[in-house]
């Protein structure tokens, strides 16, 4: 009699279900993972339209407090590669990486504080994009210090 009770109690623990019918596609956490489905064409995202007016041409007007937020910014986020001044020898390339172009080169000189922000925007060549890490203002505050940095001529301070 206990046999046949200990066989009726583990068949019944043997018909209990964890509650997931699929269970390939259930994580170990039990969220269900679907596929990637991407956005249907013609739509925009929540707030690009304020992304793209914030990095339309002209920017915004240049003024000594937009210099002094783009230096700050600049050191964050473009220091590490370009050194302070601009020339290219920032902290990386003494650990081996390779230079990036000084901001001095005629022909970086050439291009307009619109052609930085979108270098910064889409990177170019080794640099990889900054549009995630670094807000649309702070882009333009970066390129006006950036166009002075070049017109100081790279001058130490």
């Amino acid at each position: 009699m206990r046999l046949a009770l200990g066989f009726i109690g583990l068949s019944l623990l043997a018909a209990c279900d964890s509650g997931t019918e699929q269970r390939d596609a259930v994580a170990s956490t039990r969220a269900v993972q679907r596929a990637y489905v991407p956005l249907p064409p013609g739509t925009i995202s929540r707030g690009s339209a304020a992304r793209q007016a914030a990095l339309a041409p002209p920017g915004p007007a240049v003024t000594p407090e937009l210099l002094a937020r783009g230096e700050g910014r600049f050191r964050v986020f473009c220091t590490p590669c370009h050194g302070p001044r601009g020339r290219g020898d920032g902290t990386v390339v003494s650990r081996g990486l390779p230079s990036p172009p000084s901001y001095l080169d005629e022909r970086l000189r050439l291009y307009s504080p619109e052609q930085i922000v979108g270098v910064i925007t889409r990177g170019r060549g080794r640099m990889f994009p900054y549009a995630d890490r670094v807000l649309p203002e702070d882009r333009w505050a970066i390129a006006h210090h950036v166009k002075r940095l070049q017109a100081e001529g790279g001058a130490d301070p």
